[in-house]
């Protein structure tokens, strides 16, 4: 049974997607206490969902999780799909936009068996237009979606983002989404179709950058470790790696060159105004260089964080979880899996003070809970073991 206390333990979900944008919506959901069912198709000797079920990946993206296989293919497969329908709130798909009619898991389809139900879907490019029937990949959405142009450094081409952040963003979108979606019915009684996609997701990420080109006119390019308009912030060299620092407006400015010892740059004609470190970035950079690396980052960071000057350490992977504040925000927490033993997954950023989330069991394996859940919609053991039988299962 699932905590009642919990955000979200009063909705089930039926979760139909795979590879990462709606697991990542469907975790979202399943972390904060809705019931998830995950849809997954009967063993064929394949691995499903896009790989080995054992790793980290999917271990972290699939927790909270009960695991139905179910051929939706098949005509007592998909009424054992409807069956759940009428008892759930909210249905996830990231098929292509065709593939769900052909299911029969479409709006239309699941609103005349359940008006009260939420579809999600998540697509590449949108559900139809010039695109719509293309395959939604994250790279091609960083891409298409501008991301990549002004990604890297001046002059070496595009560059990807080192996480699928298209996929990320597209799966918290549709998670916002969907509670949306659950507080409107509160008030119409009546569910809705929610629709977001990768291409979506990474033009509304572009934010200040967009701004910048819808009303000013003004293409962005690639800055590199600088910041495209507050100069100086980037990337430093000290005596035992490199920092970050984030200068913003005049009076952070000045306190950043007294701390550096160089209280006459803010009189400097090159640096004195933003558009002049804008203008004289490198310069910029290169006269803070030759100070920052004379001594330690962990020097830096205290004296520029002590005057109000943000500066921070760049942390490879295993830093990040040994950083005493990252540690503080408890974001790697433990979950106990029974073949795999114990090891952490990434924790929610969310905090919530009477109801917080909780990773309360390990990803399922295939079909783990299939006969509870058929037992729960009333199905008899003979029938269940005859679906077994059938590939139904």
């Amino acid at each position: 049974m699932l905590p009642p206390g919990m955000p979200l333990s009063r909705f089930t979900v039926l979760d139909l997607t795979r590879v990462r944008a709606g697991p990542t919506c469907v975790r979202q959901l399943a972390d904060w206490g809705a019931d998830v069912i995950k849809i997954e198709a009967p063993p064929d000797g394949k691995e499903a969902l896009g790989g080995d079920r054992d790793n980290s990946d999917f271990q972290n993206l699939h927790r909270n999780k009960r695991s139905l296989t179910l051929n939706l293919k098949s005509d007592v497969g998909r009424e054992v799909f409807y069956k759940l329908v009428e008892q759930a709130d909210v249905v996830v798909e990231n098929y292509r936009p065709d593939v769900k009619n052909r299911l029969g898991a479409d709006y239309e389809t699941l609103s005349k068996i359940n008006e009260r139900i939420i579809l999600v879907s998540i697509s590449g490019f949108g559900q139809d237009g010039p695109y719509g029937n293309r395959p939604g990949f994250d790279q091609i959405a960083q891409g298409t979606g501008g991301l990549m142009s002004i990604t890297g450094a001046p002059g070496e081409g595009p560059m990807r983002v080192g996480i699928p952040v298209a996929d990320l963003c597209a799966g918290m979108f549709a998670a916002q989404g969907t509670m949306l979606a659950l507080l409107e019915r509160e008030v119409s009684g009546r569910g809705q179709w929610v629709r977001t996609s990768l291409l979506e997701a990474m033009v509304q990420m572009l934010d200040f950058q967009a701004a910048r080109y819808l009303k000013e006119g003004e293409v962005p390019g690639q800055a590199g470790n600088d910041h495209p308009t507050n100069i100086p912030t980037g990337v430093f060299p000290t005596t035992n790696g490199h920092i970050n620092i984030a200068v913003a407006g005049a009076i952070m400015f000045e306190r950043c060159c007294k701390a550096l010892g160089h209280p006459e740059w803010n009189d400097d004609e090159r640096f004195s105004t933003s558009a002049g470190r804008s203008k004289n970035r490198g310069e910029m950079n290169a006269v803070i260089s030759e100070v920052t690396k004379m001594n330690t980052s962990e020097h830096w960071i205290e004296l520029l964080n002590g005057v109000g000057c943000p500066a921070g350490p760049i942390n490879s992977m295993d830093q990040v979880f040994a950083d005493p504040q990252v540690q503080h925000l408890e974001m790697a927490v433990g979950v106990d899996h029974p073949r795999l033993g114990k090891f952490d997954v990434v924790n929610q950023a969310i905090k919530m003070s009477r109801t917080p989330s909780e990773i309360r069991t390990a990803s399922p394996d295939q079909g783990e809970h299939t006969d509870a859940i058929l037992t729960e919609l009333g199905y008899e053991e003979s029938l269940i073991a005859q679906m077994h039988e059938n590939g139904v299962v």
